[in-house]
């Protein structure tokens, strides 16, 4: 069976999503009722279910969402690093109805003007509480913030790092470096993972193809192995441009040249190791 170890939900009568423009096709809901019968058509039996605010209300709401709903493993939620009182939070957290299935952290570091700010004092000091409760921490940034990334995770060695979306490459304009280096560096550091998804919405979307995808999926597998990576759909923010299926169909066309036993590590048991599913 397979893993996607990265999607979301939202209702907007609940949260607005700001992040979405007007005339998106994403401004709509897309709930665990939409996703079920797409994911368990594609043969998924287990999910990830990652933040998509910056709001401490989503987190509880999510936790409590995976506790009533069998597709659902794992929680990566967030919560303020900065916060002095991270460590108590994280604890809160964890007491909360579905805390069980908190399995990570992420904050949309890819917002942030300071392209080191993962090394700010603060930040490291909240780094180091989600590494002592035992959970990982998902990096969502651009290329140019991946040498920041490497520097703390070689500061913080019993934290796993996370990368999600390969670190959004510039898929579209087909260029590799800097962000290939930026990859390869951090891939260097052993408490490192990577996510293969995201890549649909940095290609062109008038013109894209598998083989637009496939250098910077290359590059990943190359540069983690299939021990260090973890198949991840990002719906729905894939939707308008695959579909849930297209999407699980081209990791398995990028992936097609391992073997049996580290296809299943990309599809699955990366994911249930890292994220203790």
């Amino acid at each position: 069976m397979t893993v996607d170890a990265h999607h979301h939900v939202w209702d907007l009568s609940v949260r607005d999503q700001d992040w979405i423009g007007a005339d998106d096709p994403l401004r709509r809901d897309f709930t665990l009722a939409d996703l079920g019968p797409e994911a368990r058509a594609a043969g998924v039996d287990r999910t990830v279910l990652v933040q998509t605010v910056t709001v401490a209300e989503e987190t509880p709401e999510f936790l409590a969402l995976a506790a009533g709903h069998e597709l659902v493993a794992g929680v990566v939620g967030w919560t303020d690093l900065t916060h002095p009182g991270v460590a108590d939070e994280l604890d809160r957290l964890r007491e909360l109805p579905g805390g069980r299935y908190l399995k990570g952290i992420r904050h949309q570091v890819q917002g942030e003007s300071d392209q080191r700010w993962l090394l700010r004092p603060d930040v490291r000091r909240g780094l180091a509480a989600v590494a002592d409760a035992g959970l990982a921490y998902d990096l969502v940034v651009l290329p140019g913030q991946l040498p920041a990334c490497a520097e703390v995770a070689a500061l913080l060695p019993s934290l796993t790092f996370v990368l999600d979306h390969l670190g959004k490459p510039p898929i579209a304009s087909a260029a590799l470096e800097p962000w290939a280096s930026g990859v390869r560096a951090l891939a260097a550091l052993p408490n490192t993972v990577c996510k293969l998804s995201g890549m649909v919405t940095e290609a062109d979307p008038a013109s894209w193809s598998v083989d637009d995808l496939r250098p910077y999926a290359d590059v990943v597998l190359e540069a983690f192995g299939p021990r260090r990576l973890m198949f991840g759909s990002d719906w729905p923010v894939c939707t308008p441009l695959a579909s849930y299926g297209e999407v699980l169909s081209l990791a398995g066309e990028l992936t097609a040249d391992l073997d049996e036993r580290d296809r299943d590590r990309v599809f699955e048991t990366t994911a249930a190791r890292v994220y203790d599913l």
